[in-house]
């Protein structure tokens, strides 16, 4: 941000129950598969069940405040990406995770690991976002 330089420009999945082809349905609460809107600070890094990956901690209440609990991380998948795109019409969907495609998922994630601000945009979190009214 300092520079004004976008870093990086890629396909992001959203969860497997917030919608098709586009988002539409948003969660806070486990086990819906849904993504959650809004802003987030980024954490530390681990290996789990999906490869190399980065915690997330929603700042929103009621919007995404239990993410950390959720596991909503973000991640590599083979999932997402334009091979994908070309065989479904669409990419694959996460768990509720913002998964990226996995040749650029080390490179976003150690980029901005360690708290950086993270912000995940639908049209209908603006007038819910305690951050923004």
């Amino acid at each position: 941000m300092k520079n004004y330089k976008v870093l990086f420009n890629t396909l992001v999945a959203h969860g497997r129950n917030t919608g098709r082809e586009t988002a539409s349905s948003f969660s806070n609460q486990n086990s819906t598969y849904k993504s959650s809107p809004g802003f987030y600070i980024t954490g530390e890094t681990y290996q789990g069940k999906n490869g190399y990956s980065l915690k997330l901690e929603g700042l929103e209440r009621g919007i995404n405040d239990n993410a950390f609990e959720r596991g909503i991380v973000i991640h590599g998948a083979e999932y997402v990406s334009d091979a994908f795109v070309n065989m479904q019409g669409y990419i694959g969907r996460s768990q509720g995770c913002p998964a990226v495609p996995v040749a650029v998922s080390k490179p976003i994630i150690n980029t901005i690991k360690n708290g950086s601000c993270l912000f995940i945009y639908h049209p209908s979190y603006i007038d819910k976002s305690a951050i923004l009214n």
